[in-house]
This record gives structure tokens, sequence and C-alpha cells, in this order.
């Protein structure tokens, strides 16, 4: 199994209902709906994980605002997926409202020309201890989640032309690689 794909053990596969309709699949539903199921204390966000590790998202600095948004929105999702501590344990306010829970990490925004997030991605990729979410214009322009991904078997890596990165590995190394970036603004 590969390193990007870590312990996705707390998903359970189940259809939806909109999925068994006529409609055709789309990103929002994908062929497997995929849904988290309530988490035990041991995947929750802990203080240690959360000092320890770092989670950012670095943005292509020409994405117009919308395409920037929704990328790091997908990204956002993509990473909590695969790493179950990121999402702290659910709450409730003072009347007793639930409030499920969200990320437990401060995630800065970054940019960066959309030229140097290839080389940011590789360098990424020889750190065995980080792992990388990416956004690119196959998946952008792609209709459903099948068609992005028959679309990207087929496209060269040079050729992949990236909108966004999540990176989510030890502070150090995640500070080595994106430290130089400014915030997206």
């Amino acid at each position: 199994m590969s390193r990007l794909v870590r312990r996705a053990s707390f998903c359970s596969i189940r259809r939806s209902a909109v999925s068994s309709s006529s409609m055709p699949p789309s990103f929002a539903d994908p062929p497997n709906d995929v849904r988290s199921t309530p988490r035990s204390a041991a995947h929750r966000a802990s203080v240690t994980a959360v000092l320890t590790n770092k989670m950012v998202v670095i943005i292509a600095a020409d994405a117009p605002i919308g395409v920037a948004l929704n990328t790091a929105a997908l990204l956002g999702v993509g990473v909590g997926r695969h790493h179950d501590d990121t999402v702290g344990p659910d709450t409730t306010d003072a009347a007793g409202t639930a409030h499920t829970g969200m990320c437990a990490y401060p995630i800065p925004i970054l940019r960066a020309p959309a030229d140097t997030l290839s080389t940011l991605r590789a360098e990424a990729a020889a750190r065995p201890d980080v792992t990388i979410h990416d956004m690119h214009q196959v998946a952008q322009q792609a209709r459903t989640y099948d068609q992005m991904s028959t679309t990207l078997a087929g496209t060269k890596p040079e050729d992949i032309q990236y909108l966004g990165l999540a990176l989510y590995g030890p502070r150090p190394t995640i500070d080595s690689l994106t430290g130089a970036l400014p915030l997206y603004r």
C-alpha cells in the first residue's frame, strides 16, 4: 500500500441514495460515497500530534479566487480522509447543541507561482514522512471522478499543471519545504 494512502480504516463505503438514481455521478457523489464513521478516542487529534506535525496548503498564485477556494477545500478533505488524527472531537455549545469536530491543526494557506508547484511536489515526494495531496487542472476540468481518473492515467507527469498542494508531515520537514513561501492574501 502506498505511503500516501494511510489508515483509511475509519471510513466506511456506502452508496448514497443520489448515486443510485438516474443522475450521473459527480465529484460530490463519487461512485462509492465515502463518509467517515464516528471516530474513537484513539483517532482524535492529540496535542502531541498537533505540536509535532504540520499541515499546509499551497495555492497557485495565478489561480482565480473561486478556483483557489475550491482547491483549498478539496485538499483539506483529502488530508482529513487520510490522517484521522487531524480532526478533533465533536463538541457542544452552552445550549448543548452538537458541533461536529473540525481540523485541530492551524492550516496556513500559502501562495506559490504555478510553475514551482511541480518542483515543490517532487521535493516533498522525496521525503518519506510527508504526505502529499494535489489538485491539478485535469481534476478541475473533469466532470466526474471517473473521467478525471481516466484522463490522469493518460497524462504524462511533466504535463500535469498543479493548482495546489497540501503537505502533511513533521513540522521541521514541512517548514523546510515551505518556509520561504508567502501567505495567500
